[in-house]
């Protein structure tokens, strides 16, 4: 089992029709990693605390339709946070949101994680936001303590960081519980560091999506590899680093080693292969749509 932490929100994305005319799609970096991973095939859980609006209705049932398992969901009548993603030419996307007492602040730390849980994975906007971002940071510390492979993808949203230098202090607090770092150049630039840099602090593995130039990895066994990105018509970047994460852990935890994959000998080009693929599959569509496995077979 992988357990995905964090926010669900909706999207409202650009459409063609109208001026300024947007249309509402299921999102969030974590609800995007733990659907791509229900579609990927594996065995996951979200986690996390959703409304019971409308639109917390519509994320769960795009879960549940994924086979995610949502055991580990909290519900609570408070709206369901938005973003407003505005596409630049190339497809990539900036955002906006709107999230004053929304629901996904209020997560609670769980007493525990089901039995067999292998891996966990946090990021994005739910380890900004309090209170629920201090349960979040606490669900990562406990669980990393316990073994289990942690990812965090940070998923830098400048828009909703009133101290930066603060924010990344914090994310450097994080980084002695983290397995695999995995960021983007974006993400990169505006923290300030170097994959080096974040190595020598903890993770056994930071990746690099680094858009048309593809990806990259640095381990902690000083090897560093990248492979291309797809040729795609790209209709928008929407969820592309999400199923990145996915990816990285479906294939992490069914590597030989486990849940201690990412300190053993990982076919990492094989694994950069892999997420590269899925990546570009989910920039064909419009918005957050991951492929299912049957998309990247062969």
């Amino acid at each position: 089992m992988i357990v995905v932490a964090g926010e669900a929100l909706i999207d409202l994305v650009p459409v063609a029709g109208p001026p300024g005319a947007l249309v509402p799609r299921a999102g969030g970096g974590p609800y995007n990693t733990a659907l791509a991973l229900g579609r990927l095939g594996g065995r996951v859980a979200f986690c996390s605390r959703v409304s019971t609006d409308g639109f917390g209705r519509t994320l769960l049932a795009g879960l549940r339709a994924a086979g995610v398992d949502l055991s580990l969901v909290q519900r609570g009548p408070e709206p369901t946070t938005l973003a407003v993603p505005s596409l630049a030419p190339d497809g990539s996307a900036a955002y906006g949101f709107y999230v004053e007492g929304t629901a996904d602040r209020l997560f609670a730390l769980p007493d525990a994680l089901a039995p067999g849980t292998r891996a966990l994975a946090l990021g994005t906007c739910s380890l900004v936001l309090e209170p629920g971002a201090s349960a979040y940071e606490a669900l990562l510390r406990r669980e990393s303590a316990r073994g289990l492979l942690t990812l965090l993808d940070p998923n830098i949203r400048p828009a909703l960081i009133a101290d930066p230098a603060a924010y990344r202090a914090r994310f450097l607090s994080w980084l002695p519980y983290v397995s695999v770092l995995k960021l983007s150049e974006e993400d990169a630039a505006w923290l300030g560091g170097r994959p080096e840099e974040w190595l020598a602090a903890g993770p056994s593995a930071v990746v690099l999506t680094r858009g048309a130039a593809g990806l990259a990895v640095w381990t902690r066994r000083g090897e560093r590899f990248a492979v291309p990105a797809r040729g795609v018509a790209v209709v928008d970047t929407i969820g592309a680093g999400d199923t990145v994460n996915a990816a990285l852990l479906h294939r992490l935890v069914n590597a030989p080693g486990g849940a201690q994959a990412a300190e053993a000998a990982v076919d990492w080009p094989g694994v950069l292969a892999y997420a590269a693929h899925a990546a570009a599959v989910t920039c064909t569509r419009a918005g957050a749509e991951p492929p299912y496995a049957a998309e990247l077979s062969g």
